[in-house]
């Protein structure tokens, strides 16, 4: 057996150190969260417990934790099915190139190099000019939608530039309409690439912080919950905030990637029983 080269270990240890930087900061938050009641904000720890955790289900003397989580969930909710649906439209779209597409394109895509803060300004002072309410689920919505829709509009155009339309054109020999083509065709054919845009949608608007930050009005979202309380919360309930939140975005990350392991499956297991027909 061939040994390694010196330079695989000295690049196992900088990955290593990538890691510990990338990770670190969470984990340490995880650990600290399970301090004693009289624990602080620093280690070393002062005991171990839950009482951080039970301390966020009751009353809190500062901020708005549940109804930010509240209304993240339901912008994230609507950030995730109006990024699925109009880069879908988009990818069709451009599968055919018509005057103008390449600007329209180079539009849709520069919002991902303009800076964040920039755009929160920029919808922010468009409602206000306008006489249009500031709010989370107007202006904040619109701003999110700036940084989730390059994104899946980019991850469409990829797929559709991969699709083989031999698929589409075999539906139609057997006599299937347009919508019953991208209805029971395209779509199943396409469905884990969906999952992955729905993802996008939901995580990138979840934890988005600085195109809320002037958008999203008198009531926060859960990023600007936690900065806010970061300036007078010294408690580890901020820690034990932050780890449930880490928690909860894994959770929907797994849902997701179980959804599309299961439609994989259920795929795989279509086309041996057609192949068995045959």
């Amino acid at each position: 057996m061939d040994r390694r080269p010196r330079s695989f270990y000295w690049l196992s240890l900088v990955f290593g150190l990538f890691l510990i930087f990338l990770y670190g900061p969470t984990i340490t938050i995880g650990i600290l969260s399970f301090q004693g009641p009289s624990g602080g904000l620093t280690f070393p720890m002062r005991g171990t417990s839950l009482h951080w955790f039970r301390q966020l289900f009751e009353q809190q003397q500062v901020g708005d934790i549940w109804g930010s989580f509240r209304r993240s969930l339901v912008l994230g909710l609507m950030v995730m099915v109006t990024t699925l649906v109009v880069s879908v439209m988009g990818g069709l779209a451009f599968r055919k190139r018509f005057r103008g597409s390449a600007l329209l394109f180079q539009l849709v895509i520069a919002s991902l190099v303009i800076p964040s803060i920039l755009i929160s300004l920029g919808v922010g002072l468009m409602f206000s000019q306008a006489g249009l309410p500031v709010h989370w689920s107007g202006s904040g919505f619109g701003a999110q939608l700036t940084w989730t829709l390059p994104f899946g509009l980019l991850i469409m155009f990829a797929v559709f530039n991969r699709f083989d339309s031999a698929y589409e054109e075999a539906a139609r020999d057997q006599g299937a309409s347009p919508w019953q083509t991208l209805q029971h065709v395209v779509l199943p054919i396409i469905a884990p690439s969906l999952i992955g845009v729905g993802l996008f949608g939901f995580t990138l608007s979840y934890d988005e912080f600085a195109r809320t930050l002037l958008t999203a009005g008198s009531y926060n979202t859960l990023p600007l919950e936690i900065f806010g309380m970061t300036t007078n919360v010294t408690t580890p309930v901020i820690f034990a905030l932050g780890t449930l939140t880490t928690l909860f975005s894994l959770v929907i990350i797994g849902v997701f990637l179980v959804t599309a392991v299961v439609m994989n499956r259920r795929r795989a297991r279509r086309r041996s029983d057609a192949g068995r027909a045959v």
